[in-house]
């Protein structure tokens, strides 16, 4: 008897493999099972929190390993998002604004959970290590970098100095303590519930970003990540393009061949990936200068990490958890009215706890 069969999608929608940096694991292969035993709504749950489950193990497993892979979100350098309604976990149902773009580190966790002191550290490191810049005087040299030119990376470039990206990112993201990141189920749910499409927009190298996410249990709230290699795609970076400045239309940073937060290019560039209406999009950020910059781009502003407002930021967030009271109109439709309450209350804060 010729049994008949029945394509069941997986759960994850269109992710549909992992990309590898040697490799690549297809698990797109359609699963068939026996019609029968799909038959009633609850066999189908099953089915489907089964492989649910083997996609995140699976993932869980590859990031423990250190192996250098991506969630399938990640926006390619040549692609812009043009996502259909069913791709999005939310809709959005008339609310005021499209996207939602939210830097990574120091935002969607706090300064001071240790990983950005480490990253430090690491950086320092890898200049006395690797690159033989005198140890005395190391930490006012890294700090200059940063602060001159967007990154620390980029600002060893502008200065000259030749080295491997990969490698750079190894050494100083690969040795990071991610264990001390927890999951944040107060902000997964905030994220969830949030009607627009979201996308992550960092500095940082594309297996960092799948290691916090994964860290802080967010891998599943973003619907794409806009990250060091979607700015810098190989062709880019080989290029030794030194000349010159970097326009910031009000500052200029020394001319180096890495794109990145806070220069125009990388903002005009992320707006473009993200296929973004910078009018109707919010930008998070914990950093005043990419702030800033991003209000140059047209994009509405939040610097999350302080309570003051500083030049550019629209909103000013103590805690990433306080967006409900801060900005209610993200869950408001158009036209509705809503208080702006900028700053969040001290009481509201304390009583956020991250799990």
């Amino acid at each position: 008897m010729m049994m008949s069969t029945t394509e069941v999608a997986t759960p994850t929608g269109r992710f549909s493999a992992f990309h590898l940096s040697r490799s690549e694991i297809y698990l797109s292969r359609p699963m068939l099972f026996s019609s029968s035993l799909l038959s009633s709504p609850f066999h189908l749950n099953l089915v489907s929190l089964f492989l649910r489950s083997v996609f995140h193990i699976i993932l869980r497993v590859l990031i423990s390993f250190d192996i250098h892979c991506l969630p399938l979100y990640c926006i390619q350098p040549e692609q812009s998002i043009m996502a259909p309604e069913e791709y999005l976990g939310v809709t959005d149902q008339g609310s005021r604004y499209d996207c939602l773009l939210f830097d990574l580190d120091d935002t969607l966790y706090p300064l001071n959970s240790g990983l950005n002191a480490a990253c430090t550290k690491n950086t320092e490191d890898y200049m006395v290590q690797k690159l033989g810049i005198e140890e005395i005087g190391i930490q006012d040299f890294n700090k200059k970098m940063f602060e001159t030119n967007g990154t620390s990376m980029a600002g060893l470039r502008a200065e000259g100095h030749e080295f491997d990206y990969d490698e750079y990112h190894s050494f100083v993201h690969g040795r990071l303590p991610y264990e001390i990141l927890k999951p944040d189920p107060v902000l997964k749910n905030l994220l969830l519930s949030m009607p627009q499409r979201k996308i992550v927009f960092t500095n940082g190298d594309k297996v960092h970003t799948a290691k916090v996410l994964e860290g802080l249990g967010l891998q599943d709230c973003f619907e794409g990540i806009i990250c060091f290699e979607t700015l810098n795609p190989p062709t880019k970076i080989t290029e030794s393009n030194n000349e010159g400045d970097v326009s910031t239309d009000n500052s200029t940073i020394p001319k180096t061949p890495i794109i990145c937060k806070p220069s125009k290019e990388a903002m005009d560039k992320a707006i473009h990936l993200a296929n973004a209406d910078p009018q109707r999009t919010i930008f998070f950020d914990d950093s005043r200068r990419n702030i800033a910059a991003g209000k140059r781009a047209g994009l509405h502003t939040v610097l999350v990490g302080t309570s003051v407002r500083t030049e550019g930021a629209d909103f000013a967030l103590e805690c990433i958890h306080n967006i409900r009271e801060a900005l209610p109109e993200i869950w408001e439709e158009e036209g509705a009215e809503s208080s702006k309450n900028v700053v969040p209350s001290m009481e509201t804060i304390e009583n956020l706890v991250i799990a």
